[in-house]
């Protein structure tokens, strides 16, 4: 029992400082961004790119570490945009945080980018308030990974939300069930100059110049819908 809180305590430790090098929103954006460049370049990418054009709203997770030793934790910062697929128009972002767990015989630290596609209101809905527990309040599923628009509206697919991660240069779809997604009040903040809670924030027109370059990232991946 004390070796397994101890390696939790450190698996926090190491987690918090691989995540620490995201110090501004900023430079938050400016990964999210990345993150969904390197995934929009994946042979595989096209239901997801279907997911995305139609969905009611996305988080990106730069950088979601899991770190342990036997017990382990995860923790990653990240932003949500709610959009509107019948106009393509971006609203926010309201900045998240995401924390989970994992068990079993494990060591190390792995870091994984993440795309939570929200594909209906009532999964938007649930984002609106301080916190969210993935897989209880709302339903999720590993997103379907392929190059068949169809998959993407197949009536098997009722999830409010479908994962993906990225991790070595691998994309697929991810299991969070369990993870929890609170909003991050600093950093909102931080970033509008007030407190607003975050349905105020995804009302708001996302116009700021430093959230354009990951709009122009999303956009471009909604481009690669399959036909």
């Amino acid at each position: 029992m004390i070796l397994a809180v101890l390696g939790l305590a450190l698996a926090v430790s190491l987690t918090a400082s691989a995540v620490a090098s995201a110090k501004t929103v900023n430079d938050r954006l400016v990964s999210a961004t990345k993150a969904v460049r390197e995934m929009s370049t994946q042979r595989d990418v096209e239901t997801m790119a279907d997911l995305v054009k139609g969905a009611k709203g996305v988080v990106i997770i730069p950088s979601y570490v899991k770190a342990a030793i036997g017990l382990g934790g995860a923790y990653g910062e990240g932003v949500l945009l709610r959009h509107d697929p019948s106009t393509g128009r971006w609203y926010g972002p309201s900045f998240m945080n995401i924390a989970g767990a994992s068990y079993g015989l494990q060591i190390g630290v792995q870091s994984t980018a993440l795309l939570l596609v929200i594909t209906n209101q009532r999964g938007m809905e649930r984002f609106y308030g301080d916190k969210v527990k993935l897989g209880a309040d709302i339903d999720i599923a590993a997103g379907p990974v392929g190059r068949s628009a169809g998959a993407a509206t197949d009536v098997n697919l009722k999830a409010s939300i479908y994962s993906y991660s990225m991790s070595k240069g691998l994309f697929a779809g991810l299991s969070l069930g369990g993870a929890v997604m609170s909003t991050d009040e600093k950093a909102n903040t931080s970033y509008w100059g007030a407190k607003y809670n975050p349905r105020l924030i995804l009302d708001k027109p996302a116009e700021a110049s430093n959230v354009q370059p990951l709009l122009a990232a999303l956009d471009q991946l909604k481009k690669k819908a399959g036909k």
